[in-house]
């Protein structure tokens, strides 16, 4: 019998200290807009997966292989730093493509626990998105959604890179770049 609740204790601390060991989990966000047009006038602003002049924080995009899967694109972001993405899928009829980041630029160092760390750009890892527009009659509904995780993939993160900042900085990016699509359809 005691050898019974000795081994129960034991599986007992394992669970718990394997619980509480855990790094970061997986965000999710969605933001959806409806916009008084046609799906296909909405679709035509943003189906060129090279050209995110629709995106306010974005100043320029360069990028290779149209709309073709793999093909890459750099955002330069007004502030200057960049963004690579990749194209994952892309489907005209249905019109969604889905990216994912693969490299970012460093916004700014910072030291934390004794130890330089670089922030990206957008305080994300390992970053997949999707962008669609359905057609509802004579409107149109926009679905942008992303999963990540934030930047900083050990535990105690630094406030620069946690939970609330990856999910406060892709909110503002998808809000604010669905915003304009609907001032640019409308």
């Amino acid at each position: 019998m005691k050898k019974i609740t000795l081994f129960i204790s034991v599986l007992v601390f394992f669970f718990s200290a394997a619980a509480s060991a855990h790094g970061p989990v997986r965000q999710k966000v969605q933001e959806k807009i409806k916009i008084n047009a046609p799906a296909e006038k909405v679709w035509d602003i943003i189906k060129n997966y090279n050209d995110m002049a629709w995106l306010p924080p974005v100043a320029k995009t360069e990028g290779d292989g149209g709309n073709k899967k793999g093909a890459v694109r750099v955002l330069t972001l007004k502030d200057g730093g960049t963004i690579t993405e990749e194209l994952k899928k892309y489907d005209d009829k249905k019109m969604k493509y889905d990216y994912k980041i693969t490299d970012m630029s460093t916004a700014k160092t910072i030291t934390h626990s004794g130890k330089e760390e670089n922030v990206p750009v957008l305080p994300v890892s390992n970053y997949a998105a999707s962008i669609e527009v359905k057609g509802k009659g004579g409107s149109s509904e926009v679905i942008w959604k992303a999963g990540y995780y934030r930047a900083y993939m050990n535990n105690n993160p630094p406030a620069e890179m946690n939970e609330e900042a990856a999910n406060s900085a892709v909110k503002g990016v998808f809000k604010a770049g669905l915003e304009n699509l609907k001032k640019l359809a409308e």
